[in-house]
């Protein structure tokens, strides 16, 4: 008990001066919940003018030995390392190793020619329309955590299609950034680690910052993660092997993002064609601007810009969310997987900026509002067959993970700050998300049809994917068509029409026949990986 009481004394004194002011308080009061003795937490840091006005940790970084939470707690910060990724490239196209319109064969002529160069500019600002690898490993039964880089590299190639013509539209992809990487390495001669070392790293001080592409080595004040278990317990949630760099695999600190933060305005680093090349809106082939720079989402929220980029890998969450044009950032880093930073960073934001920001957040709470069970079910777009499910949790509609922030009555933001759109159609709710430069998402709440076992024998048997390197089994069980995906349970999938079927825990499967209805294959799509071809064996 005294050994606990001296931990949270110590968390508490550290930031006594920084608390003192009443907006302070408050932001306290959104980090209460990780407050609490024997819990993971978040670290938090806003940034005003280049130097911190609120700097505080909550919770444990290691519930096993009993260690705080501190601004110097070294996270695993997943996707936010893409931005440093994208300024890797263009610090190495600044110094001549390539150019950000050359075709990715170039460095990696192992990848198939699709008919269409893929350029890196397109990598960037995820337009290329690769698959994502960590949809591909899981789709084909096996865990990225435990592939090598090479390996990677090889199931990549090994797709035969993509999801887009390269250019064409906007489609969020893994493989994207991982890729990248391997062309740092193979352009500079130097891998991402070392490279962003020298030109990143230790030109901004950042001396706890690195791309963690070496699982035997040590990094000091490391942080581990945790998932919610039973009654009240935590289950460790991370990987000391995982070391794949690119789309993730920074380690940081709240204390080295401020140096990050700072060079936003000071842009110091390379020949000054940085900073404006990060925040550069991409640009579809039909001339329409999207709102995904290099490693950032550019966007608005309550009126005013936003530069942002959130991160989830294992039990790691984090957020780092920009004002530019107030000087105003905030960075949560979190080590519990039901910690919601995205949320968590606009709410400060809501405190700290609220006589900048126009009127917005959640409405009033009225009896003409409709609860969040009016929207929540699963939706699938008929076009890309992308699935969306959304519950309802706490009060909350939640989607990916998160709790969604209303808008108005029927609209809610998805986790990048665009607007979902929710509206019954001839007694069916739809939903729609437009982004810029496109329609990302468009449809109906599923109604899932009721086919009898007999309808449904015609579909059984083994199918084997060559991009996957998989046999998927199908089989009836329960009324339902169920899908063997190797090392997992039986997935049970809804019927969308006679010949398509889906699961939010797996795809969209589209029966393909000949003349005679025999049924010879099928598509399984994702929302990152699309038309993935399986051919029946039997």
């Amino acid at each position: 008990m005294m050994r606990t009481l001296i931990v949270f004394v110590s968390i508490t004194t550290a930031t006594t001066a920084l608390a003192a002011d009443p907006t302070a308080q408050k932001v306290d009061q959104l980090f209460t919940a990780f407050a609490t003795p024997g819990s993971p937490g978040c670290s938090v840091g806003v940034i005003r003018n280049g130097n911190f006005v609120y700097k505080r940790s909550f919770g444990y970084a290691s519930l096993e030995l009993g260690v705080p939470l501190t601004p110097e707690s070294v996270f695993y910060i997943a996707s936010v390392s893409k931005q440093f990724t994208a300024a890797s490239v263009v610090l190495a196209a600044e110094q001549g190793y390539l150019s950000l319109d050359d075709d990715i064969r170039k460095y990696l002529p192992e990848l198939p020619d699709y008919g269409h160069p893929v350029t890196l500019r397109q990598m960037l600002h995820h337009t290329s329309g690769f698959r994502d690898f960590f949809d591909i490993i899981a789709l084909s039964g096996g865990n990225p955590a435990e592939i090598a880089p090479a390996d990677i590299l090889k199931v990549i190639a090994r797709q035969k299609g993509l999801n887009n013509v390269p250019g064409a539209e906007w489609n969020y992809s893994n493989s994207n950034y991982f890729l990248l990487a391997e062309v740092v390495q193979r352009a500079t001669g130097k891998s991402l680690a070392r490279f962003a070392a020298e030109n990143i790293f230790e030109p901004l001080g950042m001396k706890h910052t690195l791309f963690f592409d070496d699982n035997t080595l040590v990094v000091p004040n490391r942080v581990a993660a945790y998932d919610p278990g039973k009654n009240g317990k935590f289950l460790v949630d991370w990987s000391t092997s995982y070391d794949l760099v690119g789309g993730g695999g920074l380690m940081s600190t709240v204390d080295d993002l401020l140096l990050w933060d700072r060079n936003f305005s000071a842009n110091k680093l390379g020949k000054g064609t940085l900073v404006q090349q990060l925040e550069s809106h991409g640009l579809l082939n039909n001339g329409n601007y999207i709102n995904y720079a290099m490693g950032l989402t550019l966007g608005e929220y309550r009126g005013q810009a936003t530069a942002e980029h959130n991160g989830a890998n294992f039990g790691y969450r984090s957020e780092y969310l920009r004002f530019p044009h107030q000087q105003f950032s905030v960075i949560v880093l979190c080590n519990l997987s039901s910690a919601s930073p995205v949320n968590l960073a606009h709410r400060v934001a809501d405190l700290y900026l609220e006589g900048d920001l126009a009127p917005g957040g959640a409405p009033r709470v009225s009896s003409e509002l409709p609860g969040p069970e009016a929207f929540a079910g699963t939706y699938v777009d008929p076009r890309t067959k992308t699935i969306y499910k959304f519950t309802v949790e706490g009060g909350n509609l939640v989607g990916w993970g998160e709790a969604l922030q209303r808008v108005a009555a029927n609209q809610y933001y998805d986790l990048q700050g665009d607007v979902m759109t929710f509206a019954s159609k001839n007694g069916v709710m739809h939903l729609s998300l437009p982004i810029p430069g496109q329609l990302y998402f468009s449809g109906d709440r599923s109604q899932p049809l009721q086919p009898s076992a007999a309808e449904l024998s015609r579909f059984t048997g083994n199918f084997l994917s060559e991009e996957l390197d998989t046999t998927y089994t199908l089989s009836v069980e329960g009324g339902h068509l169920t899908v063997k995906v190797p090392n997992n349970p039986p997935i049970p999938l809804n019927a969308a029409s006679p010949d398509e079927f889906y699961s939010s825990d797996l795809g969209d499967l589209v029966f393909h026949g000949d003349v005679g209805h025999h049924l010879s294959a099928f598509t399984l799509s994702t929302q990152t990986s699309r038309g993935i071809i399986f051919k029946r064996l039997n």
